[in-house]
Formats: C-alpha cells, structure tokens, sequence
C-alpha cells in the first residue's frame, strides 16, 4: 500500500470534491447542524484515505486528524454560508506564528431536495493551508509592519496586549523578542480569541491570487 503524501492529499481532495458534488444523501436531508454535516463528510474522506493509502489517522487525544510528521494536517468541513470552525487552544503565540499544523479546509453549500428527499453538498471551495500560513492575516500584517517601521520591544508587548491576545506580560515581551527576530508570515486565517480559537476562512476562500503556502484545490467562483 502506497504512503500517503501532502502531494496525494491534495489529489485525492480534489477527487472527493468533484465525487461528492454528485451524490445525493438521504441522510443528510433536512440536517442544519453543520457540525453534523463536518463530522459525516469528514469521516467519509478519513475512510478513504485508511482505505487506499499507509496513514495515521488521529484521535481527538492527539488533537489532529492527520498527524504523522510529515503530514501533519487537520481536516475542516465547513458551510458556506459562514465558512469557519474552531480549534484547541494551545498558546497564544499561534495566532502570530500560526497554528503548528497545516489545514485541509473544505467548504460545501448544502442544498435539499424536497422531492426525493435527499441533500446534495457542492463543494465549492477546497484549500490545503500550509502552516506558515496559519496564523490571523490582521495581527501578522500589522506587527510585519510595526517591524518595518522600526518599532522596538515594548511598542510591539503594548499592541499585542491592545489586542487583547490571550498571555501574561511575560509571554507577550517574550512574543515582541521573537518577533522582532524573526518576523511572522502573513497568515491568511482569522482567528477570534476564546477558550477554543474560532477559526474563520472567508479570506482564504475568495482568494483571487496564488500565494505561497495555499493550495487552492477548488477555486470558488461567486
């Protein structure tokens, strides 16, 4: 059986998309709660990938779902409608410095059909997220122009404590040091502070350009 790579991730994610776009679910008739939606089509593409291929599939202990070193990927299914999910809460330094793991996000618009009773999901955007690119566009874009700018230490510990990121003095002088050495990537995610971040992937969605470090796999077209 063949070793799964991020380059056969990605093909098999497209292949998902353009299968999935086709079949009709009884199943999923009538189901509003996106949560439950996720789950289905994600457990359906693990099978897959179990099925065909040498991988590691996580547990919610280990905290992501494809988490072999090189591999390390989680899964998010998400609507349209507001395309967003939420993730563990490890520290705050992953809303500068991203979230240590790449994202395989794919992104349906759901649509039931009263007649026969079933739900299609059209998978109208896919994107694997390298994870140099999965911390908040907003403070990344910010703090790579505070650097520019010539801003020292304490400039950068007073933004970051504005912003209400989620550590102690001590932590967020220890972030403006390493920022200051070593300026984040600009991340292409928004990510609300909670006890979970809220993950938010509408800028990652209409994406119009190629960046480095995201895979468009769908391209969605409003």
């Amino acid at each position: 059986m063949k070793k799964l790579t991020i380059k056969i991730l990605i093909k098999e994610a497209k292949a998902f998309c353009e299968k999935q776009s086709k079949i009709k679910y009884a199943e999923l008739f009538g189901v509003t709660d996106g949560k439950a939606v996720g789950t289905f089509i994600e457990h359906k593409f693990k099978t897959l990938l179990n099925e065909n291929y040498k991988v590691e599939i996580g547990s919610s202990a280990k905290g992501i779902d494809l988490p072999s070193d090189d591999i390390q990927t989680d899964i998010k299914v998400t609507s349209i409608k507001q395309p967003q999910s939420s993730c563990p809460f490890k520290d705050a330094k992953q809303k500068i410095f991203g979230l240590g793991y790449n994202l395989l996000v794919f992104v349906y618009d759901k649509t039931d059909d009263p007649e026969s009773q079933t739900a299609t999901l059209n998978f109208v955007s896919c994107s694997f997220i390298h994870k140099e690119r999965t911390a908040d566009y907003t403070t990344t874009f910010r703090l790579r122009e505070m650097v520019e700018d010539g801003a020292i230490k304490e400039d950068i510990a007073a933004y970051l404590q504005d912003k209400n990121i989620p550590a102690d003095e001590i932590t967020l002088n220890e972030i403006a040091e390493r920022v200051l050495e070593n300026p984040p990537n600009l991340g292409y995610l928004t990510i609300s502070n909670a006890l979970q971040w809220r993950l938010q992937y509408q800028r990652v969605v209409s994406l119009t350009e190629n960046i480095e470090g995201i895979d468009r796999i769908v391209i969605f077209n409003d």
